[in-house]
């Protein structure tokens, strides 16, 4: 039997939905003769052929334009049929099972081509790109960061990491890692030369510019890893601080309630904005005051706050500056101030804003003061939040897309090479250590692009894509 990564695959490869045009894909080894089979004519490679398909009854399934991609100039490396016909669910699903049916249930006289063809898995497609080598690990992880995108800027880094920049840059800092390595592992062959060769060679020299060049590397990974997963901004505060109003004036459109009446929101409300093409998810959350005046369903909204600010990047903690001379208030707001000091994660920033900026002249409050009203200090704040989780104007040309574990793999292969220069200053250098140093830091650099990646990590990579990619 086949292994399950020879498994000739199908699956719809286009939305599920009403459209003008709708593919259905397969994928495999050796699919000619079952193409004969279903088209019934030969197919010239990489040309559109108007066929009709029909099922077992000689009914007609649809009139589709078949196209054949023979291994290995297709996107998988393997054979890869696609046939494009009208884009409706219901006809892509006939068209999906007339194929498993002819898989196993050749014309007369014929045998079974593809006894073992199956639906395939999300990501299956793609995986197998990976697998031949027709793309790396980054590459085939930006296929799905280019369909899931939500600015252009997020569009053009995807693009930028598809075509390879990113896997490049990687390659290029892997090699020069390599080959730092066989200069000290060198030394371990004529210890007797080690030092003059270390110096000669300057080693030390090399691994400072790979530290330069993994710095700049690792700053263009953190602003591609916004520009794909953006930052989540909780807005927190009292009841009737102008949250929801806030939350108005950040999306540009009336998404929330807004009332004089305290505690009009009593859940989460969620919206995603974009400022300078980074995704912001904005949470609007209920006002945070003593549980024993709230009724319950305050204190379940209350709680949900609590539970979103924890997991935020950033909390914006809003004060009324209307309200400076109550005192009740102001003990109120330091209290909170406090709570959420203790409480936030320690990768989540507090940023405290004084709204209502429009009803208090004269407030003598410094820091960030806005009218979620009138607008003013809007432009601010939201340069103040883009600077909180990194965003840097000036690196965003040329930015290619990342995630969390491409920034966490570079950081680490940094971590190596900072060591390794640690090592190198010392009185006698330990010219294994830093040939170890050396090998872990190419080995983190690596699984980027695929060559150490854990099957568990491919695994978990792959299935979050869209079934059919």
């Amino acid at each position: 039997m086949l292994s399950d990564r020879d498994d000739p695959i199908i699956a719809i490869a286009t939305p599920l939905g009403r459209g003008a045009v709708g593919v259905v894909r397969l994928s495999g080894k050796q699919l000619g003769p079952f193409v004969q089979q279903l088209v019934q004519c030969a197919l010239k490679p990489r040309q559109s052929h108007l066929v009709t398909l029909r099922d077992a009854q000689g009914d007609t399934i649809d009139q589709v334009l078949a196209v054949f991609f023979p291994a290995p100039h297709s996107y998988t490396g393997e054979d890869v049929l696609e046939l494009q016909g009208h884009g409706g669910a219901v006809v892509l699903n006939m068209l999906v099972s007339h194929c498993l049916f002819l898989a196993q249930n050749p014309p007369a006289n014929q045998p079974a081509s593809l006894p073992f063809l199956r639906m395939a898995r999300p990501g299956e497609f793609t995986e197998r790109a990976y697998l031949n080598d027709k793309l790396d690990l980054a590459q085939a992880e930006a296929v799905a960061d280019l369909i899931d995108a939500q600015t252009q800027a997020a569009v053009r880094s995807a693009s930028r990491s598809l075509q390879g920049e990113f896997s490049k840059r990687v390659e290029e800092l892997a090699q020069a890692m390599v080959h730092v390595r066989m200069q000290i592992e060198a030394c371990l062959d004529f210890p007797e030369e080690d030092l003059d060769f270390i110096e000669h060679m300057q080693v030390q020299q090399q691994l400072q510019q790979l530290q330069d060049k993994l710095t700049g590397l690792l700053a263009q990974a953190q602003q591609g890893r916004l520009l794909r997963d953006g930052m989540k901004l909780v807005i927190a505060g009292q009841p009737n601080a102008g949250k929801s109003s806030l939350l108005n004036a950040l999306s540009g459109a009336d998404v929330a309630i807004v009332t004089p009446v305290a505690g009009t929101t009593r859940d989460v409300l969620t919206q995603t904005i974009h400022i300078e093409g980074v995704p912001i998810h904005v949470l609007d959350t209920a006002g945070l005051r003593d549980e024993a005046h709230a009724d319950e369903i305050e204190r379940i909204g209350m709680a949900r706050a609590w539970s979103q600010i924890e997991q935020a990047d950033v909390v914006l903690l809003l004060d009324d500056l209307s309200r400076q001379h109550d005192t009740l208030y102001t003990q109120a707001q330091a209290r909170l101030q406090e709570k959420m000091e203790h409480s936030r994660t320690t990768h989540t920033t507090l940023l405290t804003v004084h709204n209502k900026l429009d009803m208090a002249s004269g407030h003598g409050k410094t820091g960030m003061c806005i009218s979620a009203k009138t607008g003013e200090g809007m432009d601010a704040l939201r340069q103040r939040l883009l600077s909180l989780v990194g965003w840097q104007a000036g690196l965003n040309e040329g930015v290619f897309t990342a995630r969390t574990r491409h920034v966490k793999a570079l950081e680490h292969t940094l971590q190596h090479v900072n060591q390794a220069l640690a090592w190198l200053t010392q009185p006698v250098p330990a010219l294994d250590v830093l040939a170890e140093e050396c090998r872990l830091g190419h080995q983190a650099l690596s699984t980027l692009t695929g060559k150490f990646t854990p099957d568990d990590l491919l695994g978990e990579i792959f299935s979050r894509f869209c079934i059919g990619k």
